[in-house]
């Protein structure tokens, strides 16, 4: 195995599923994102994991990210969260996934094809209360669900939203997403007044987990926050959640340079004395991003040292000054769940991102490891 790797720390992730059920309580499910390779974390061993920590239904983004859970023999409920394009219905429909709604024309297609295959499948109606993006308005939300009921081989098995702003702090935040939850109330309890069960209620993502109980509904849907980091530095820490993902590497180049020497592409740091150079061999290439050049610092031994000249598509140097004792092969962290050195948050403040781009980034390329310290 190559030194550069990402080490998966599977008792981080059960701590974390614990402790958003003890925040949430028994009643409501959960229904834990893993979209995008389980946010760059290895899907197939975080929902085993998932589901030996009683994690009850999983949300994805994509028909083959579904394809992919079930071909591991996963029976659990799979939400598709983006809306499929018509020739993809039909795998989702053999693979068991559920689909959202939010028009009548994607209730058609659907039905349409699970009359081909013979089969009765449950939807759920998404509602756009305030999001923008896909979604019925909630005045058309009853006609949908009225349509879906009179539908050959679908029925509704849930009604969603989603929140834009859960994890903001300012009253202008916190007011419109206290709209949303009173409109979306509305608009289910407007679908049972026509005589509809609208199946599994759901709302709350991982800012509305931390700052919202009454969107907690029949289920909630954290994301970020089951891989150890809030969706907003604006939010209260109120769930001592740990970090997931460590990435990791070694040095594997040392030597000694005069002040004065450039380092990396274009010339952009000059070391500033007689100093120790190190070459870590990750780059760009492996989804470290290139932004980080002259900002970032990684963690080894006990010390954190700078990042400096400019990330190359596979490697980066590293400053560590005159007296350093790292060594040839040392182990490097550049982010992880160890307090001593950054974490994904640190790293996507310096870059004017959010902690979900920087795992999920780490690419294929990046072997993962699994620790799992019970």
């Amino acid at each position: 195995m190559r030194a550069t790797k990402a080490v998966i720390h599977l008792e981080n992730l059960r701590l974390n599923i614990g402790l958003i059920r003890s925040h949430i309580g028994s009643k409501p499910k959960i229904c834990m994102a893993v979209k995008a390779d389980a946010y760059g974390h290895g899907v197939h061993k975080v929902v085993q994991t998932a589901l030996s920590e009683g994690v009850e239904y999983f949300a994805i983004a994509t028909v083959q990210e579904g394809i992919d859970i079930r071909l591991e023999g996963v029976t659990a409920p799979v939400l598709c969260l983006s809306l499929p394009l018509p020739s993809e219905i039909p795998d989702l429909i053999r693979h068991d996934l559920t689909p959202l709604v939010a028009d009548v024309g994607m209730a058609a297609l659907l039905d349409a094809e699970a009359d081909h295959q013979g089969r009765s499948i449950g939807v759920h109606i998404k509602v756009d209360t305030g999001m923008g993006r896909i979604g019925c308005r909630p005045d058309e939300t009853v006609d949908i669900a009225r349509w879906i009921a009179r539908s050959k081989r679908l029925h509704v098995a849930g009604v969603c939203t989603h929140f834009p702003a859960a994890d903001m702090a300012s009253n202008l935040h916190r007011e419109f997403t206290l709209r949303q939850i009173e409109f979306f109330s509305e608009t289910v309890e407007d679908i049972r007044r026509a005589g509809i069960d609208p199946g599994i209620v759901h709302a709350a993502n991982s800012g509305a987990v931390i700052s919202y109980p009454d969107s907690y509904f029949d289920m909630v849907r954290p994301g970020i926050l089951v891989y150890g980091y809030y969706s907003s530095s604006e939010q209260r820490r109120e769930i001592p959640v740990r970090p997931v993902m460590a990435l990791e590497s070694n040095i594997v180049f040392l030597k000694s340079v005069p002040a004065g020497t450039p380092i990396s592409y274009g010339m952009t740091y000059f070391t500033r004395e007689s100093t120790k150079i190190a070459t870590i061999p990750i780059g760009y290439g492996d989804g470290y991003s290139r932004l980080l050049s002259g900002k970032a610092s990684v963690l080894i031994g006990e010390r954190q040292y700078p990042l400096v000249g400019r990330v190359c598509m596979d490697q980066c140097m590293v400053d560590l000054g005159p007296d350093s004792d790292a060594r040839l092969y040392d182990p490097v962290t550049l982010f992880g769940p160890d307090p001593k050195g950054p974490d994904a948050e640190q790293l996507a403040s310096l870059i004017g991102t959010i902690p979900y781009e920087i795992t999920c980034s780490i690419n294929k390329r990046v072997p993962r490891t699994f620790t799992d310290l019970r």
